[in-house]
């Protein structure tokens, strides 16, 4: 390695509206460590590397990079790219083309598969590049890790959106007495549970929550509609995007076609729920899918996600530095009354296409809520309480 070799860090994947802080977390670091030349952005992830398309990050100013730590979306622009086994020689060709000894990127499960065989191929060729994977996503779901920078500030999301149109719901009376709010996540429910988070008592919204962990009959779901309808007058439901029945079997229905990474494009899981609760039930359920807005949020970032995903760029950095290679930033939650965590390296070849699902203790006995266990686990993660609503006494005036 070069005595000040180049750093590269570039962005993969979906989004966060906590993104740009692990990117900026990052270059603060870096700026600050004798070790490191040049400071790039690979455009679009590890296509820019393919591509030979990096910028200089050392001459963004300050005022941009603290504007960044408010800015959703990735802002040296993302890539969902299947690599060739080819293509990690390439990759390494580039990397040793324009002297970088440094290797970081920010992303989700395919992402940090990236990471590893990047790293292994280094390792092989012998050439001393040190390879550091920074975690992201919504899904929350990568292994070794207590969670994920971007779940804390979507969880954040979904928990007012839902409970603001769980309440618009509510005001409909007769006219319109059911939601069905669809929820990212294809594997792991983490998301569609945080729905919960804003619930003051029983009776709030959601009423039920449906996760791809715990298979639910069509038949449990119009019973669980009926009995809500029965005790309050109106249903909210929280439905992830990978929800199963008894079989196994997806409600999403099948559009034939795969993304770049192999995983099978569905559509159309709250339409199917909205088709059997409406068949069973007589009454036509509106239904919300906030689709990406549960990503692009800034305005709904958890201060608590915001700073963890600027200090893992930072410990990314100093990792690097020190000699590590092949290893991602975790999180690690410590033992204590109040929440707090430490940063932790974890091997990749444990994280690369591993998954994190949400684990029984957390879901309720029926398989349509979730436990005081795992309000306990998110609640810390979202950033402190959401706005207060008011209730209004409703105290009925004697009729005349």
């Amino acid at each position: 390695m070069a005595s000040r070799p180049n750093l590269v860090v570039g962005q993969s994947g979906g989004p966060t509206a906590v993104i740009n802080n692990s990117l900026v977390g990052v270059i603060h670091q870096a700026l600050e460590e004798n070790a490191i030349g040049g400071i790039y952005g690979m455009l679009h992830g590890i296509a820019g590397v393919l591509n030979e398309e990096f910028v200089d990050l050392r001459q963004e100013s300050a005022e941009t990079l603290e504007r960044l730590r408010n800015t959703p979306a990735s802002a040296l622009g993302t890539v969902r790219r299947k690599l060739k086994p080819e293509d990690y020689d390439k990759l390494v060709d580039v990397f040793v083309k324009y002297d970088i000894g440094y290797f970081l990127y920010i992303g989700g499960n395919d992402s940090m598969d990236t990471v590893y065989q990047v790293s292994r191929m280094a390792e092989r060729r012998g050439v001393d590049l040190r390879v550091i994977g920074l975690p992201k996503t919504i899904d929350n779901d990568l292994a070794m890790t207590d969670h994920c920078p971007g779940f804390g500030s979507a969880a954040r999301f979904v928990a007012s959106a839902v409970r603001n149109s769980g309440l618009d719901t509510r005001s409909m009376g007769p006219d319109g007495p059911i939601k069905l709010v669809e929820i990212m996540g294809r594997n792991a429910g983490w998301l569609a549970a945080a729905a919960a988070l804003a619930k003051e008592d029983e009776s709030d919204p959601p009423h039920l929550i449906y996760l791809p962990e715990r298979p639910v009959s069509r038949e449990q779901i119009v019973d669980d509609v009926k009995a809500t309808l029965d005790r309050y007058g109106y249903c909210v439901a929280s439905v992830s995007e990978g929800i199963v029945d008894e079989n196994g079997e997806a409600y999403a229905m099948p559009s034939g076609k795969v993304d770049a990474f192999g995983h099978e494009v569905k559509l159309g899981v709250i339409e199917t729920v909205a088709s059997v609760v409406e068949e069973a039930v007589r009454i036509r359920p509106r239904f919300d899918k906030p689709a990406y807005m549960q990503r692009s949020f800034a305005e709904m970032q958890s201060q608590v996600d915001r700073e963890e995903a600027y200090q893992s760029g930072r410990e990314g950095v100093r990792a690097a530095v020190a000699g590590a290679s092949g290893k991602m930033i975790a999180f690690e939650r410590l033992a204590g009354p109040e929440y707090a965590i430490a940063y932790r390296l974890q091997d990749l070849d444990q994280i690369a296409n591993a998954e994190h699902v949400v684990p029984t203790e957390y879901i309720n006995a029926a398989g349509n809520g979730v436990t005081q266990a795992f309000l306990d686990y998110a609640r810390p993660l979202i950033g402190g309480p959401l706005a207060a609503y008011g209730k209004l006494a409703a105290r009925a005036i004697p009729r005349r």
